[in-house]
């Protein structure tokens, strides 16, 4: 591999990465917007759940990566 294909790939991985984070900031702001307007409701857990597997999905996906780029 060569020293622009090594550094493509690199980006590709950090744009990933970023991507990843984003997605998980944007998915925590809304589970945090839902439990502050459904404060009592029972259907707020039900709705949040997905999300929240979604997160921890996002979060798996994110160690890999992590890991490559040396940010641990």
């Amino acid at each position: 591999m060569t020293e622009l294909d090594y550094t493509k790939s690199e980006n590709q991985k950090l744009r990933q990465y970023i991507s990843l984070i984003n997605a998980e900031l944007e998915l925590s702001q809304r589970v945090f917007e839902i439990r502050q307007n459904f404060a009592n409701s029972p259907d707020s857990e039900r709705i949040i759940q997905p999300i929240l597997d979604r997160i921890s999905k996002i979060q798996s996906e994110k160690t890999p990566l992590e890991n490559e780029l040396n940010l641990n």
